[in-house]
């Protein structure tokens, strides 16, 4: 027996679950017991092929014990410090790693880190640099921002704000003055993709049509996921990003890219900045970071926009925001831990040298009952399937249960699959994957 499991089946009335159909769950649960390499093992004692890296988050694999040794020894020696007008050397020291690998190219690195607690507090906290920075500069009418349909930036009022799920904004008021460009998603034309589709680089030009309504003036920066994840891989086409990032020079708004899920080694770079080659304003990360070990957020920012902010009184709070998190030092030493790992062992780039073989395993799957499209890149796939009559997402999260109770964990959003496996995957997992899923495709009704 280990700390996360008890002889008896646990109370379930008490915890209030996130992104989750707590009655529906607490019928049926689906509980998780322990976890290492591509594996979890569930409450039960059987064994999960981890077909999600956890939550986008596990890309190195699972039970590391390099990195809870590292976390052990921070605690051990110092379990909590001020991040408020104090510092401790474990969060400088993680900085300067990550500035060595910050998103863009030599001489244009987005080295700047600012550490947060989540994805959601990395994305908020790169909203209101944005507004400080234009204020800084004389621009304190842009307080305008820009997402894009289909986007999901985190929970915080800011990320749902430009967020473009409909659920998430339903219930929730936003931001004032945000608005948001077209998504890209096109399976018209752009159907079972390998990479990058061909069609759609125009839609980008959706953001003179915002400056034309609103006024450049009033508008402070737009946010991109480079690959849009949580709602079913969504690719950019070809040339998008690259004019995104023009108009936002040529109307002087500051672009900002969500890599809280395409960061470290998902699309076989460090970031998706390198892997397209498109260098925006600021970064956001999470996920990743830490390999999902400790809780950590991150927002790597430009020098242009970080020296912006580096003037006035000495004395004065230069960005009068933080989170009493910021830069912990367990997660610290987490992070530093990954970042040891990904670099010995290759896995920043194991995405190319698997990304072949992961799709056509998964373009394998086309033809198989309701598989509508099918779209991949570096080591994530999207398979859409067709909704039933009245029921949007039935269909997908039938397959969800499906698989679970045969060994693989997916993830689904409404009817899209979304897999996304650690980056210490190999071909035989591949095959595991597709067939675990391609016969609960086939029982799908």
């Amino acid at each position: 027996m280990n700390q996360h499991t008890k002889p008896n089946a646990p109370v379930l009335d008490s915890y209030w679950m996130p992104f989750t159909a707590n009655r529906q769950f607490k019928q049926a649960p689906r509980l998780l017991a322990s976890a290492e390499g591509m594996h979890y093992t569930s409450t039960d004692g059987r064994t999960i092929l981890d077909g999600t890296a956890g939550l986008w988050c596990v890309n190195a694999g699972h039970g590391r014990r390099q990195i809870a040794a590292a976390v052990e020894r921070q605690l051990s020696t110092m379990d909590f410090a001020p991040s408020f007008q104090m510092g401790h050397p474990i969060a400088f020291d993680f900085a300067e790693r990550l500035a060595e690998i910050a998103p863009g190219p030599e001489g244009q690195k987005l080295d700047r880190v600012f550490f947060t607690g989540s994805g959601s507090e990395s994305v908020d906290t790169a909203l209101k640099i944005a507004i400080a920075y234009q204020r800084a500069i004389g621009q304190g009418t842009r307080t305008r921002l820009i997402g894009r349909e289909r986007g999901y930036h985190g929970v915080g009022f800011g990320g749902i704000s430009v967020g473009g799920i409909l659920n998430n904004r339903r219930v929730f008021p936003q931001l004032p003055g945000s608005d948001h460009l077209r998504h890209t998603h096109d399976p018209a034309k752009n159907a079972f993709v390998k990479g990058q589709p061909d069609h759609g680089a125009e839609l980008a030009d959706d953001l003179e049509r915002l400056v034309a309504l609103h006024g450049a003036e009033t508008i402070a920066a737009c946010i991109v996921e480079p690959v849009a994840g949580s709602t079913g891989v969504l690719i950019p086409p070809k040339g998008y990003l690259e004019r995104l990032r023009a108009i936002c020079d040529k109307h002087g708004i500051l672009l900002i890219f969500d890599e809280v899920i395409t960061g470290f080694g998902r699309l076989g770079a460090a970031f998706a900045t390198d892997f397209f080659g498109v260098t925006p304003d600021m970064v956001t990360a999470a996920k990743g970071l830490t390999n999902g070990a400790i809780p950590m957020g991150a927002v790597f920012a430009s020098r242009k926009v970080h020296d912006a902010l580096m003037h006035g009184p000495e004395n004065a709070i230069e960005l009068f925001h933080g989170y009493t998190y910021s830069g912990h030092p367990a997660a610290c030493a987490a992070g530093i831990a990954t970042l040891d790992i990904y670099r010995d062992e290759g896995l920043m780039t194991r995405a190319v040298e698997l990304q072949d073989a992961w799709h056509d395993a998964m373009h394998s799957l086309k033809g198989l009952p309701n598989v509508i499209d099918i779209r991949t890149i570096g080591l994530i796939a999207g398979i859409e399937l067709q909704s039933r009559d009245g029921a949007i997402g039935a269909r997908a999260y039938d397959v969800f249960v499906d698989c679970f109770e045969k060994g693989l964990l997916i993830r689904v959003t409404g009817d899209i699959i979304a897999f996304s496996p650690p980056l210490i995957a190999e071909e035989k997992h591949f095959g595991e994957i597709v067939s675990i899923l391609g016969d609960a495709l086939k029982r799908a009704k």
